[in-house]
């Protein structure tokens, strides 16, 4: 099947053109056509809603439904709208109350049409008192149907697309439903290139290594159909660092960054709207690109709204800005292990008042524990023991948040343990315990979850071993799961070279310096890179 959607893919790239001059009635969020039977006026706000819903700007989605059913208060299609926007099965949340009380509010579905009443029941379904799994693949049925009653309608086959990847999101045999919600995704792309789902969703639908070849024409798209979204601008980046392709994940997250900012700053909103999630992202990127000094600057920027908004807490202001310290403790993993700056652990320390979440604790208990170790510290001992509390404590697992990853923290610590005191063996043996964990984890998405590639580790490992025929098959591994990283590219370059295959390693190492071309000549890879390639200028 996936030969076929990439010649759709390709097909639809090269008559893009003819869609070029779409009309925009959305406001910079894309074109969606989307008939009711409301008045004009409330059509207008309907219409915004579900262009921004379908970028997942939630909280102009429901603004702008409320101002549909304002504008008239019998508009029944506002109400579907409100209510499908308490919705957001990626992030496996929803606001039952809050939709119930939208759904409430329709009073006679009688009067409107039947394709509408359908679009009503499928609500009710989502929203029905059953669990939300079973409401989940109900909702899904429901829209499907819609789907095949109306083959003409667009939205109808947005919204079953992505009902099909909220069923997927924590199922361990999913590919079938990402490439049919893909491939329903690419359908609209051909009709209109300018509908904000029709890219948004290939995205997410085709969001792994294996997947993303087929989503980067609607990557390079996606950003120019909605440029009002600061999620629209970020969603490219997780096709591009599926490929490796660091200078344009880094123009997305910048864009996704600063399109939130401004957007917070333009409505008068709580720091805690802004895209923190694009700044962790943009962090990982500079690191990747060598670009040490501006991942700490971004890093600043989270402390401090993380510090301020533990005071405004602790002040007792109203919404604080509390959600700027969820991605600290991987921003913090990331400048340690991509630098490998081990003693800058102790450097870096969270804001006094800190209350994470348990599984940020954990990770955070992770990261300090894997530099200790790395150093030869006792205490990553004491890092490994919480770590088997946590684990051992009931956690709210879910797509993000799982024990796996928990046990993988363990094993990586005592490998490093082990990696200090010389014990290769053992080492060897718990590092491949680690990748036997991972790899029955989630595919890899944007910046490593587990933090240290279990690969990568198992490979530098067997470097250590002066092992670098199975160094290189572990980094290899890595590198399909994350391309281009740089702590596994220099890992590959260093076991050809330890292997004698001066050929092989000059081309990584070229890599290398292709990748940190922007870096500071002081930058250890370049330097490592610069040195072998000039040693080597004239052997083969």
């Amino acid at each position: 099947m996936i030969p076929v959607l990439l010649i759709a893919v390709l097909f639809i790239t090269s008559n893009l053109n003819n869609y070029a001059h779409a009309s925009d009635p959305s406001n910079q969020l894309g074109t969606v056509y989307f008939p009711t039977s409301g008045s004009e006026k409330s059509q207008q706000h309907f219409i915004r809603g579900v262009a921004a819903l379908h970028s997942f700007w939630y909280t102009e989605a429901i603004d702008s439904f409320k101002k549909s059913t304002n504008a008239d208060p019998s508009f029944s299609m506002g109400y579907w709208g409100e209510a499908i926007a308490y919705n957001r099965p990626l992030w496996e949340e929803q606001d039952i109350k809050s939709a119930k009380t939208a759904l409430s509010k329709i009073n006679n579905i009688s009067t409107l049409t039947i394709r509408e009443q359908h679009y009503i029941n499928a609500a009710q379904i989502l929203y029905s008192d059953d669990k939300k799994s079973i409401r989940d693949k109900a909702y899904s049925s429901a829209m499907e149907k819609i789907y095949r009653s109306y083959p003409e309608d667009i939205e109808a086959a947005c919204f079953y697309s992505l009902s099909l990847l909220g069923v997927a999101r924590n199922l361990n045999d999913k590919l079938h439903l990402q490439i049919e919600s893909g491939a329903i995704a690419l359908e609209v792309y051909q009709k209109n290139p300018n509908h904000p789902c029709a890219a948004h969703y290939a995205i997410h639908a085709f969001d792994s290594p294996d997947l993303a070849r087929l989503a980067l024409p609607s990557a390079r798209r996606y950003a120019k159909i909605a440029p009002a979204s600061h999620h629209a601008q970020h969603m490219p980046a997780h096709i591009f660092v599926q490929l490796g392709m660091w200078n344009e994940a880094r123009e997305s997250n910048e864009a996704g960054w600063e399109t939130s900012v401004n957007w917070v700053e333009k409505k008068g909103l709580p720091k805690s709207m802004r895209d923190y999630h694009s700044l962790q992202w943009l962090h990982y990127v500079y690191l990747q690109q060598g670009l040490e000094k501006k991942a700490d600057s971004i890093f600043k920027i989270q402390l401090k709204d993380m510090l301020d908004g533990i005071k405004a807490a602790e002040e007792f202001k109203p919404k604080p800005n509390l959600r700027a310290g969820k991605y600290f403790y991987r921003m913090l993993a990331a400048s340690i292990i991509e630098t490998e700056q081990w003693g800058k652990v102790d450097q870096i320390n969270p804001p006094d008042g800190w209350k994470p979440k348990q599984y940020s604790e954990a990770g955070y208990n992770f990261v300090r524990g894997f530099a200790d170790a790395m150093q030869g510290k006792s205490q990553a001992n004491e890092y490994v023991a919480k770590l088997s509390t946590f684990r051992n404590t009931q956690i709210n697992k879910n797509y993000f948040t799982r024990s796996e990853n928990i046990e993988v923290w363990e094993l990586e610590i005592k490998t490093a343990i082990k990696l200090y005191q010389k014990d290769y063996i053992s080492a060897i043996k718990l590092a491949k315990q680690a990748t036997l964990v991972e790899v029955n984890l989630p595919a890899p998405s944007g910046p490593p979850r587990i933090l240290k590639p279990t690969y990568e580790l198992l490979g530098e490992v067997y470097l250590k071993a002066n092992e670098p025929l199975k160094a290189k098959e572990n980094f290899a591994i890595s590198l399909q799961r994350h391309p281009k990283r740089i702590r596994s590219l220099t890992g590959l370059a260093r076991s050809a070279k330890l292997s004698g295959n001066i050929k092989e390693a000059k081309e990584h190492y070229s890599q290398l310096m292709l990748i940190l071309r922007h870096a500071g000549q002081e930058h250890p890879g370049r330097v490592e890179a610069k040195i072998f390639l000039e040693q080597t200028k004239n052997q083969d």
